[in-house]
């Protein structure tokens, strides 16, 4: 891989990625910070999120890991990856890309290291947020599984 991720915590980043989409319509997060121990991703958002929504997001996210989902991964050609994804960030030069799906949750482009099941994540816990010139981070942590 390209990149070196805690896979646990990378494979939390997609499914809070999903979330957001599908509770905001914000879009995934712009930029991503994914560390062993504590994460952060930002998204173009208008406002904090209040406490009932942080307990829904989190809870949502929660409920996709314990789903026992299989993470798998799938090389296409550009042209089919440029049908289904944004591909914005993709480097020039590119022929296939890597498509990693977590279940039928969420499918995504990516270059870095998940886990085989989400039931190796963990619980996730949004620790905290902030807002800065439209911009919402969103700092979570996973406890170890069970």
């Amino acid at each position: 891989m390209a990149k070196s991720y805690a896979p646990r915590m990378h494979s939390a980043e997609h499914i809070l990625n999903q979330v957001m989409v599908r509770k905001f319509d914000c879009g995934r997060c712009i930029s991503a910070h994914v560390n062993k121990k504590k994460s952060k991703c930002d998204y173009r958002f208008d406002r904090l999120l209040t406490d009932n929504e942080v307990k829904e997001v989190e809870a949502e996210v929660n409920k996709a890991i314990s789903a026992n989902l299989d993470v798998t991964e799938e090389i296409v050609s550009l042209e089919e990856a440029d049908r289904n994804f944004n591909l914005t960030r993709l480097p020039d030069g590119v022929e296939t890309v890597r498509i990693v799906r977590i279940g039928d949750f969420d499918s995504c482009p990516c270059i870095g290291e998940h886990v085989d099941n989400t039931s190796e994540i963990g619980v996730c816990h949004i620790s905290s947020q902030d807002l800065n010139d439209g911009v919402l981070r969103i700092r979570y942590k996973l406890d170890n599984p069970e």
